[in-house]
């Protein structure tokens, strides 16, 4: 698969959006993870179904209901979506917003490994030194946190195994769709964790007013809006170009984290960030390398523009066809 224009646009606009969620959700923490997450399913399946009803979708919904393998596939990505959002939520309300920056930047990794390994996508050897220093980078990251980041992990694996699922579910399913499928699938799982949190504390959302109500309810288009570009996107572009733009979120996270919530940085994670930094340098100068690569090759490639018939008159030279005489006047519109 060749990456398009198009699809590099609906990546980039996904992950750019998910980079703000730290602060959005940041807003909303004294509701409490296990509570937003639900609130958060059900909000994401109405804004789905108002964009479904008004581009007329529901026979691409019904084929989808009716296919039990696709819909299978399509529940399987549901779960691993829903437990994504969880652990991000979790990490975001409980003041690990570097953590979670940690786990989109491993993410990538796990993304370019499922797309080599499981769909035999080829690495450039340049993605093949990104991917390296990333590790690294990665790597000693981790190990400066001194204790297992389960959250960080737990959010690469999730979301890595989500976007080779969803891109195996709906390669040829539009995002609108796709997304109305797994948030409907989501549905039972978010019923029964807020009856379970009801039962343990009370709802309270609507305790905390107005405000904080609806920026809990607007959180289905928070989160409806880049999904959207994010499964257009999987279907112009292979997954180790995914794997990479999914750089731009994190950094975003990590501004947050540091600046914002004055999380602790110290000398060890410096160097482990800088390397993913470094890797993501060297992706973007290849990506817009082969880009430019490709469209020379295709103008080179392309058949010259026909040439006008000669046609001799009766002494044997050449005469000119109308057709191919200069016109340096205006250009006729009729």
């Amino acid at each position: 698969m060749r990456p398009s224009r198009a699809g590099l646009g609906y990546g980039l606009g996904a992950y750019l959006i998910w980079g703000i969620f730290p602060f959005y959700f940041g807003l909303i923490a004294m509701v409490g993870p296990f509570e937003v997450v639900p609130w958060r399913v059900g909000a994401t399946l109405a804004f789905c179904v108002l964009l479904v009803s008004a581009t007329r979708r529901w026979s691409q919904v019904g084929a989808i209901l009716g296919n039990p393998r696709l819909l299978g596939w399509f529940a399987l990505s549901a779960l691993l979506l829903y437990a994504n959002w969880q652990l991000f939520v979790i990490g975001v309300m409980t003041g690990h917003v570097l953590e979670t920056s940690l786990g989109y930047f491993i993410n990538p990794l796990f993304t370019i490994l499922i797309g080599v390994v499981v769909r035999k996508e080829r690495l450039t050897r340049p993605q093949w030194w990104a991917v390296g220093i990333a590790a690294v980078g990665v790597t000693t990251a981790a190990v400066a946190y001194g204790s297992f980041p389960w959250i960080a992990l737990g959010i690469a694996g999730s979301f890595g195994l989500y976007g080779a699922v969803h891109k195996h579910a709906g390669e040829q399913v539009d995002g609108i769709t796709g997304l109305t499928i797994e948030t409907f699938a989501s549905l039972p799982v978010a019923i029964v964790q807020l009856l379970i949190v009801a039962g343990l504390s009370g709802i309270g959302v609507f305790s905390f007013g107005p405000g904080i109500t609806a920026l809990v309810m607007l959180s289905g288009i928070m989160t409806a809006v880049p999904l959207i570009l994010f499964g257009e996107a999987t279907r112009r572009l292979p997954l180790s170009y995914l794997g990479f733009l999914q750089f731009l979120t994190p950094i975003l996270g990590f501004l947050y984290g540091y600046f914002v919530m004055h999380e602790e940085m110290p000398v060890s994670r410096w160097i482990g960030f800088v390397a993913v930094w470094i890797a993501l340098v060297i992706l973007i100068i290849d990506m817009f390398g082969r880009q430019r690569g490709r469209e020379a090759f295709a103008q080179a490639e392309a058949p010259p523009p026909s040439q006008p018939a000669k046609r001799r008159d009766g002494f044997g030279q050449v005469k000119r066809s109308p057709t191919a005489q200069t016109n340096t006047g205006p250009i006729p519109l009729d």
